[in-house]
């Protein structure tokens, strides 16, 4: 078999399509978008890996294929396309997140992380926000789930944090994107400080809606569960473990058993006055 041959049988046991015309082969990723194989080497064998926008004529002006790899084995050519097919994946859940599209999370407004274009955030509760980070692992789009409980101050620190950035008219001026970059390097910091519940990673994009909806019904109630504690006096009172209670407790009760033995000694030598 020849070498594309190899590679679309391998597509083919894991459900992907593909065609070959000449020394080309076509995998659509999507309507708009294909991988195009270009043998380069039929003996070694080697092929060029090109993505392309779909169902458009090469002879087109407006024909453009970006080569991204070159593949030397049937398992390198499968991977490369499982790999381009999640992260076409990442992008339509962040576009769902981004645009509420399905009924679960149209409550939920979404908004793009300014430095990392794989992150969106959405406020929730009185004060804290959901995060979810979407990204290939292992040639599979994977979406990681944070809720965060900002602190009571978090809205004052951001105003004079914005205050500061904006209002800058020193001798070094700050561009919009260095003023962006250090807004949300001071946003990183004030959310190190707040208390975060891991909600977990989900590669099932309908599980992921389900737990970004119940998360926005809980809100409120993690939130109040999440807060520090304020007051010292208003701290548990949690038995330690690791036996120094024990040891309190211990030396608490040789204390009662040293009280009691002197009283017995007490008694016993008014007994032996009185005998007297």
């Amino acid at each position: 078999m020849s070498f594309f041959e190899d590679i679309a049988t391998s597509l083919d046991r894991e459900g992907i399509e593909s065609r070959v015309h000449d020394e080309t082969m076509f995998v659509p990723i999507t309507s708009e978008v294909e991988i195009q194989f270009v043998e380069i080497d039929p003996l070694l064998p080697a092929a060029n890996v090109y993505i392309a926008a779909a169902d458009v004529d090469e002879d087109d002006e407006e024909f453009e294929a970006a080569l991204v790899s070159v593949v030397f084995s049937v398992e390198s050519a499968v991977a490369t396309v499982a790999e381009h097919m999640a992260t076409d994946q990442v992008i339509t859940i962040l576009r769902d997140l981004l645009e509420g599209t399905d009924e679960r999370i149209e409550d939920l407004e979404f908004y793009p992380d300014r430095l990392n274009n794989q992150l969106v955030r959405a406020e929730v509760g009185e004060s804290a926000e959901l995060q979810v980070h979407v990204e290939v692992v292992d040639a599979t789009a994977t979406a990681t789930v944070t809720f965060i409980a900002l602190s009571d101050n978090y809205d004052d620190l951001m105003d004079d944090a914005i205050g500061e950035l904006w209002e800058s008219d020193g001798d070094a001026e700050l561009t919009e994107e260095d003023r962006l970059r250090l807004f949300e390097t001071i946003h990183s910091e004030a959310v190190s400080e707040a208390e975060v519940l891991d909600l977990g990673t989900f590669t099932d994009v309908d599980r992921l809606f389900d737990v970004l909806s119940l998360a926005a019904d809980q809100a409120e109630e993690w939130e109040g569960q999440l807060l520090p504690l304020e007051d010292e006096d208003d701290e548990l009172d949690i038995y330690d473990i690791f036996g120094q209670d024990d040891e309190e407790v211990d030396e608490e009760d040789e204390d009662d058993a040293d009280d009691a033995d002197d009283a017995e000694d007490t008694a016993d030598d008014e007994d032996a006055d009185s005998e007297d």
